[in-house]
């Protein structure tokens, strides 16, 4: 069966849609089999695994809004073992369509419950707010990873999402757990960087990967070829930081 991974930050810019894609690929490249699921309107993880978000028939907008089965919803094989429920600007609406739906938090899981065993993970990218959208994701997901960039900003905002992620597990998903905190766009040259991770690793009980994602130019480069960075330049800094990052999360065990 399928672990569920939600990746999420409330705040915007901090490396979500750049993990979900390359953690996904890296995974991916592993020989797991992955779906990958885009929950944020902008579909930026869509574009950044070369589909066309605008000339889509069926997204995760149609899927939560009844308009189409989860079979439907899946685009298959975009690259080997990839498979992705994709996104775009229609999903804004979907907050307002379903506002008097029954058991509306649950809607995404009842869907991902019939195709969860045929793969090893699911990887959820969520929108940059705590709305039903990132509740659907997380009443999904067994776990919650959460990018931190490395700015001076970095703890403000995550204790907010803890309490959040504490909220639907005592309510929604009790299942639920803290996959932990990925430092990302880490900059070696400077001391901020280094005074970001230690303070971050003093304020939370959450766990921390090993595994920090530099800032690193060809990973800022992929997604406007539409191509994760282990194909794109497979033998990057980038690469092969979310190869360590994938190595760390295929062996923690929940």
């Amino acid at each position: 069966m399928g672990r569920v991974i939600a990746i999420a930050n409330q705040k915007g810019g901090v490396g979500k849609t750049t993990t979900s894609i390359n953690l996904s690929a890296a995974l991916a490249e592993k020989g797991k089999r992955v779906l990958v699921i885009d929950t944020d309107p902008q579909g930026n993880t869509t574009s950044g695994f070369g589909l066309d978000k605008n000339e889509l028939e069926n997204t995760i907008y149609e899927l939560m809004i009844g308009e189409c089965d989860i079979e439907k919803a899946i685009h298959k094989e975009i690259f080997e073992r990839i498979d992705i429920i994709p996104s775009n600007v229609n999903l804004a609406a979907v907050e307002i369509e379903l506002i008097d739906a029954d058991q509306k938090e649950y809607i995404l899981r009842e869907a991902i419950s019939k195709v969860k065993d045929n793969y090893d993970f699911i990887v959820i990218d969520c929108p940059p707010s705590l709305s039903m959208l990132t509740i659907n994701a997380m009443t999904t997901a067994n776990t919650v990873l959460v990018p931190i960039q490395c700015e001076y900003y970095a703890l403000e905002g995550l204790s907010q999402l803890v309490h959040t992620v504490n909220l639907v597990k005592e309510r929604l998903n009790p299942e639920l757990e803290m996959e932990g905190v990925v430092f990302t766009m880490f900059d070696s040259r400077t001391n901020l960087s280094l005074q970001v991770v230690e303070n971050v690793k003093e304020h939370i009980q959450e766990n921390v990967y090993k595994t920090i994602i530099p800032r690193n130019i060809r990973l800022a480069e992929a997604p406007s070829y539409g191509l994760p960075i282990n194909i794109y330049e497979p033998k990057s800094a980038g690469a092969e930081a979310y190869r360590l990052l994938a190595d760390e999360v295929v062996e923690r065990e929940f």
